[in-house]
């Protein structure tokens, strides 16, 4: 009877996790036929994402340093941030909960709110976000946020009241192996994709994806092969945003 109980019970959690990744705005993409006779078949890619819950809907980044604008001398410049409601204990798992992109570069993990950073004469902007355990930015308000400073005798940004994007996933130059998911995963800073009328528009060499909120796109089936993914944040009409940062584009490698 135990090992009946126990059987039930692995059916229930496993039915449980099947749903919790439900798949939602699945899209299949037929790849560019090729010349290579072994591979007469073009395969399908698919474009999806998983039904998931967000993490830590409550928690919160506060950015105290650097302030708006601020100005630094060249050389190391203090970050300062305040973490609630998120599990920031270190002691168990080592990995990074914070990063930063600065000018939309690649992220940086830190594991202290509390760092500097070796910096040159500049403007700079930087996206700090909170991550969950899978490496994912949260996304609800509150768990990102952005600054504008400069180091040296530097100009500022041009104001510009338009959202950009920040990009978690992937980074330059990484590397996926055949059979696993590609993971785009980005924030849309300083709007909000509903009520700014924005959609991010993917694309992976020829193929192109789109989606009307932010939320972690993944890529199944991708052949091996070289690849540069454009993330481009867009008016729903299409039309393109002027900002600097309202486009991102990195080079993968499947192999």
């Amino acid at each position: 009877m135990n090992k009946i109980l126990t059987l039930l019970f692995l059916i229930c959690l496993l039915s449980a996790c099947s749903a919790e990744k439900q798949r939602v705005n699945e899209e299949v993409v037929v790849m560019p036929p090729n010349n290579d006779a072994q591979e007469p078949d073009a395969p399908q890619v698919k474009f999806f994402q998983y039904e998931d819950q967000a993490a830590y809907p409550d928690a919160i980044l506060e950015l105290y340093t650097p302030l708006g604008n601020q100005i630094f001398k060249p050389g190391k410049v203090p970050f300062e941030f305040n973490v609630k409601n998120f599990p920031f204990d270190l002691s168990a798992t080592k990995e990074f909960k914070l990063y930063n992109i600065l000018n939309g570069g690649d992220p940086v993990g830190f594991y202290s709110p509390i760092f500097q950073r070796e910096l040159t004469l500049g403007s700079y902007r930087v996206v700090a976000y909170l991550v969950d355990e899978e490496g994912l930015a949260l996304k609800n308000f509150g768990n990102y946020v952005d600054r504008d400073f400069q180091v040296g005798e530097s100009r500022p940004f041009p104001y510009s009241a338009e959202p950009y994007l920040a990009l978690n996933f992937p980074r330059s130059d990484q590397f996926y192996e055949v059979g696993s998911e590609v993971i785009i995963d980005f924030l849309v800073v300083g709007g909000d994709m509903k009520l700014d009328g924005l959609k991010v528009v993917i694309e992976v060499n020829d193929l192109t994806y789109e989606i009307d909120h932010m939320a972690p796109v993944r890529i199944e089936n991708l052949p091996a092969g070289a690849y540069q993914v454009k993330v481009r944040l867009q008016r729903s009409n299409g039309k393109e945003l002027d900002g600097p940062f309202s486009s991102v584009s990195k080079a993968i490698i499947v192999r």
